[in-house]
Formats: C-alpha cells, sequence, structure tokens
C-alpha cells in the first residue's frame, strides 16, 4: 500500500528491531576485533602499525563499500542485500579462523567481511528512516543502541572465548553468530512512500517511451529494479537524482565536518585495551573498560534520540551533534594523564555516552540536510566518507606509538581532530544564522524577500503590498483600454 507518510510505528518496530541486531553484529563486532588486536600481535610477532591494518581495513570497508549498500537496496532489494551481506560477512569470520598470516586476515577479516558489513549497515539504517517521522531520533536512538549493547555483551565473552578456545575458535564462534543478519534481512519489509515516487513529467513526455513504460513509471519509483529493461538516459536521470543532494552546500559542510569526526573516533577502540595493558591493567580489566563503553553507549543512543525529539530541541539536532562531537574529543585529550583503572572508568563513562550521542544524531541530521526520499543514498555517502579515515588513522596512530613510545601523541591527534569536526560545523551554523540576519535586514530596508533555498540559491519575490499595487495598475490599465 501506498503511504502519504511514514507510519511511526506498526512493523516499524520490527524494522527497528532488525536494524539494532544488525548493530550488534556489525558495529559491535568490528569493535571487539580491538580484543583480538594484542593476541594477533603476538601471534605473527608484528609491530602495532601492521596489526592495527586489520581493524582498519575492516572499518575502511565497511564505509567504502556503504554506496553499494544503498544501490542494491535501491535498487533490488533492502531484503537480498542484507541477507547477502550476512553470508559475506561470516564467511570471511570462518575464513579467518584458518589464517596463516596478517595479510590472509587483511583479505578475509577486512576486505571479506567489511564488505558484508557493508551491505547490511546502511540499508539497515535507511529503513527505520522510512518507517518514523515524528520519532524517527527515539526509533534511531533504539536501533543504533545495538551497538552499545552488542559491545557490552561481546566484550567480556569474546574474551572468554578466546581464553577456551584461542582466537582461531572465538572467529569461528563469531562467523556463526553473524549469520544471524540473514534473519535481520528477512524482517525488512519495504514500504511504499508518496516522497519517493519522484517521476519526471519532462522524461515522461519524451516519445520514444511507450505508454506502458509510462504508466509503470507512474505507479512506481522512476529507480525501480534495474531487470526493467529502460534506456541509458533513464538511468543516467535516476543516478541524477539519487544523488542531486551532493551539491547542497549544508551537506559539503556535514561531509568534511564527518572526515574530521571519523579520523578522531576510531584509533580510540583499536588502542583503548592496548593502553590500558601497557599502565598495568589485568585483561579482564580492559575487557570490562570496552563493556563499560558499549552499556553507556546505549544511554546515550536513547537519551539524545528521545531528548532530540522534544519540541524544544528539535531545531538545535545539528547543535546537539557538534556538542556531542566536541565532547568526545575533549575525552581524549584528557586519555594520556589516566594512568590507572579506576581513571579510566570514569573516561569509558563520559566518551561511550557521547560516542552514542552522536552516532545517533548521524542519520537524523542527514535526514535533515537532504530529506527523506535521498536518505539512503545520502547515508551511503556519509559511511563511504568514514573509508579513508578509517583505514589511516589506526596505523598513523600505531606508527606515532612506535615512533615516540608512548599512546600520548595518538590521543592527542585524535582529540584534535574531533574538535575541529565540531569547530567548523559551529562556524558554519554561525555564517548561515549571519547571512540569514543580513537577509532579513536587508528585506526590511528594500521592501523585497530574499529566501535561501536548500542548495545555497538566493530567491528574490517581491512583497505582497508592491504585488497589489501591480494588480490594482494593471486592472486601470486594462479598464482603460477597454473604454477607449
Amino acid at each position: 500500500a501506498l503511504h502519504a507518510r511514514p507510519p511511526d510505528g506498526g512493523w516499524g518496530w520490527m524494522i527497528v528491531a532488525g536494524c539494532f541486531l544488525v548493530t550488534i553484529c556489525t558495529r559491535a563486532v568490528t569493535r571487539c576485533i580491538s580484543i583480538f588486536f594484542v593476541e594477533f600481535q603476538a601471534y605473527f610477532g608484528q609491530d602495532y602499525a601492521r596489526t592495527a591494518w586489520i581493524h582498519s581495513i575492516v572499518d575502511c570497508a565497511t564505509m567504502l563499500c556503504a554506496p553499494l549498500g544503498s544501490l542494491i537496496s535501491n535498487h533490488v532489494s533492502c531484503q537480498a542485500g542484507i541477507m547477502l551481506g550476512g553470508l559475506l560477512a561470516s564467511t570471511g569470520l570462518i575464513l579467518s579462523s584458518f589464517a596463516t598470516s596478517l595479510e590472509h586476515l587483511y583479505l578475509s577479516l577486512g576486505v571479506l567481511t567489511g564488505v558484508g558489513f557493508a551491505l547490511c549497515y546502511s540499508p539497515a539504517i535507511a529503513m527505520v528512516g522510512k518507517y518514523f517521522n515524528k520519532r524517527k531520533a527515539l526509533a534511531y536512538g533504539i536501533a543504533m543502541s545495538g551497538s552499545g549493547i552488542g559491545t557490552f555483551i561481546l566484550a567480556p565473552v569474546v574474551q572468554l572465548l578466546i581464553e577456551q578456545f584461542s582466537w582461531r575458535g572465538a572467529l569461528l564462534i563469531l562467523g556463526g553468530f553473524v549469520l544471524n543478519l540473514c534473519v535481520c534481512g528477512a524482517l525488512m519489509r519495504p514500504i511504499a512512500l508518496k516522497e519517493d515516487r519522484k517521476t519526471a513529467p519532462e522524461f515522461l513526455e519524451r516519445d520514444y517511451i511507450s505508454e506502458a513504460q509510462k504508466q509503470d513509471l507512474k505507479r512506481m519509483s522512476i529507480c525501480s529494479p534495474l531487470i526493467k529493461a529502460w534506456s541509458h538516459e533513464c538511468l543516467c536521470y535516476c543516478s541524477w537524482k539519487e544523488y542531486d543532494f551532493l551539491l547542497m552546500p549544508g551537506f559539503m559542510v556535514l561531509a568534511v565536518s564527518v572526515l574530521f569526526m571519523a579520523y578522531g573516533c576510531s584509533p580510540l577502540f583499536v588502542y583503548l585495551v592496548p593502553y590500558a595493558l601497557s599502565i598495568g591493567v589485568s585483561h579482564h580489566q580492559a575487557a570490562f573498560l570496552m563493556s563499560i563503553l558499549g552499556v553507556v553507549d546505549i544511554v546515550g543512543n536513547i537519551t539524545f534520540g528521545w531528548l532530540t525529539d522534544r519540541r524544544c530541541l528539535k531545531k538545535h539536532r545539528h547543535s546537539c551533534y557538534l556538542f556531542a562531537v566536541g565532547m568526545d574529543g575533549l575525552c581524549c585529550l584528557f586519555l594520556p594523564v589516566l594512568q590507572n583503572f579506576p581513571l579510566l572508568v570514569p573516561f569509558s563513562f563520559a566518551f561511550g555516552y557521547f560516542d552514542g550521542a552522536y552516532v545517533t544524531l548521524i542519520p537524523v541530521v542527514t535526514a535533515d540536510v537532504v530529506g527523506t526520499s535521498s536518505l539512503s543514498s545520502a547515508l551511503g555517502v556519509v559511511y563511504f566518507l568514514h573509508a579513508i579515515p578509517y583505514l589511516v588513522s589506526p596505523p598513523v596512530a600505531g606508527w606515532l606509538v612506535d615512533t615516540t613510545g608512548s599512546y600520548t601523541a595518538s590521543f592527542l591527534l585524535c582529540g584534535f581532530s574531533m574538535i575541529f569536526s565540531s569547530t567548523l560545523l559551529c562556524f558554519a551554523r554561525l555564517a548561515k544564522k549571519i547571512k540569514r540576519m543580513h537577509l532579513h535586514l536587508l528585506n526590511s530596508n528594500t521592501g523585497t524577500k530574499q529566501h535561501i533555498w536548500t542548495n545555497g540559491a538566493i530567491a528574490y519575490s517581491v512583497t505582497a503590498e508592491l504585488d497589489q499595487k501591480n494588480i490594482e495598475f494593471l486592472a486601470a490599465d486594462t479598464n482603460g483600454y477597454s473604454n477607449r
């Protein structure tokens, strides 16, 4: 059935449950790979930088192939894409349990598992945005809390599995667990919204489009499955309409900000456990720090989601997002002076809370910038932008540790990167506000109205008073002509 607007409930809560499980099987499992860091380093006898490439490639492949996940979701089926991703990710983890070198892990655990996660992650998140509008932030908060809950549960479980079955057995069991992504994919029932029916009147008027094809295009989106044999021009038009948001100034600023944010957040999940071990914390306490990050991440997901759905904060979602990113940056700056377990516990609380907060707001802020109809493609691009920072930052941090002999430089670089990301968005918001105030002042002085559209263009229109005078003048002139 065609829905005029998102239902904000019903089967939407099953979509939230499916996305919740997807985030457990993708983001939580990716975070828990850091628990294998010391095991890989000891078994293969490699330094920090080379071992860190495993986690980097997983994150990079997940984000780099996010547009591929959006493409399959848009043109084939969200269900098929997530199921295929679950099979690939499970295969990668199972093959990793037989690894004989780091290069083997780069391909199996890094590339294959990362691509599988990519096919699942962004389509599942986009489906939540299609089913919810008024309670969108709360729905995303619940769905994205799977990352925190998964980390809280999986971190000690993975540590126990490594002790009982070695790292090979632990990876084999994780491979079977990740197969649950196929179940998640089965829950993703598609929904048809009027907003998605972006047919182009000028395109439908072309002579070479048959009447049967025109009727099909009117009944469904122009970006329907690729098995339809549309012309090359139709597919080009479809692709352009899917990604025209790339020219929006608001999206450009958000994209640049995401690059610095992604650079700052990734190394901490790789090096928190090794850092804790280096200052004398036991293995179980170090894994417990990851569990704290996970459980407090849940609180950040849900509370920030609920708060930003309130009427008083709904208009300030961007400000809440940049505040959360900035606070995570400050936490990273203070981390090098925390030299024992009791001091690392409050750090895990603070960093986990604000990490959950801004992760929840990424799809919400993206939807506010580009709209619901382009959300799947926009999220694919946003997560694609995470790829290069996720690939580069852990090895760079590892190189700094190998070179300086401490973690201070690595954590400081992460903190300043996230603070710069927040500051960039803040200045962009201030510049936009100043421009609007200037236009408002100009409107009051000149008697013309100027509007800033989403794409940054300025439109001018004559005030209602002047329009009325022009109508009266034309009416008088017309009457005079008819009398003559």
